[in-house]
């Protein structure tokens, strides 16, 4: 049987508006004519002559957060608990088993860059595509972010998940979320207005503390989420391990049999 792959994953990359400026990226590329001195150092008596085209090795050096590029975030980052006061687990803890299951697009890029989805919300787009969630689906958001990434209004844009909505794919037993927006949440610049009109934190990263009822991961700045049908594919997003870490490198992929 043909499998056709879609990837969902941005590159990550430095000299873009792909975060806020206190944590973007910054690579330092070395091209192979900048070390071919490193590898003759190797060899006693090789004269960079030697080499092909006189060509070393070519390697980058890199400054990053973890929560730099498509990245999957850990409970851990959410909240030191979980669950109702578990510890929470750490990125290179997160169980394989939520990282490889069927697929569930939800398109939400009709909503306003800000807007925090609800319960209803979620039900209504459940029964437009005709789909009744099973345990460990991989949820995934499809908001007005999409094609953004790297432009300057990218952290801006987008509908957030809220703490009532997040808590209700918990309950069905999704573990692994996803998102093509900056954050699972609504963007900080809208939600920063509402908490000035009413002084509630509570509306802080309501989607993210969503883990301290029951504990999951998701994924950010995922793309090409337009390609995606509802439903009828594998998502594959194993997190890069990074011990006690609160997020990792994600290459997501979609995954048909067609």
């Amino acid at each position: 049987m043909a499998r056709r792959f879609v990837d969902l994953s941005v590159a990550l990359e430095a000299g873009i508006a792909s975060d806020p400026p206190f944590m973007l990226p910054k690579i330092e590329y070395h091209r192979h004519r900048d070390t071919a001195s490193e590898m003759i150092s190797f060899f006693p008596g090789l004269s960079e002559s030697e080499l092909p085209d006189g060509e070393g090795w070519a390697m980058e050096t890199m400054t990053v957060s973890t929560h730099n590029g498509t990245h999957m975030d850990a409970p851990y980052h959410f909240h030191s608990t979980m669950s109702g006061g578990k510890r929470a687990i750490t990125i290179d803890e997160v169980p394989l088993h939520w990282c490889f299951n069927p697929g569930v697009k939800l398109d939400f890029r009709h909503f306003e860059d800000g807007y925090v989805v609800q319960v209803s919300d979620i039900e209504a787009e459940l029964d437009r595509i005709s789909y009744v969630l099973q345990p460990l689906d991989i949820v995934l958001i499809n908001t007005s972010a999409e094609g953004h990434y790297g432009s300057d209004d990218f952290v801006s844009k987008g509908c957030g998940i809220g703490r009532k909505a997040t808590v209700y794919l918990l309950d069905k037993g999704v573990r692994l979320t996803g998102t093509d927006g900056w954050s699972w949440d609504a963007p900080f610049v809208h939600t920063a207005k509402k908490y000035a009109d009413t002084k509630d934190a509570g509306l802080i990263w309501e989607g993210h503390r969503a883990g301290m009822h029951e504990g999951y991961s998701h994924i950010e700045k995922l793309s090409n989420l337009s390609a995606l049908p509802s439903h009828g594919f594998m998502i594959s997003a194993f997190p890069f391990k990074i011990k006690n870490a609160s997020a990792g490198f994600t290459r997501v992929v979609a995954i048909f049999d067609d």
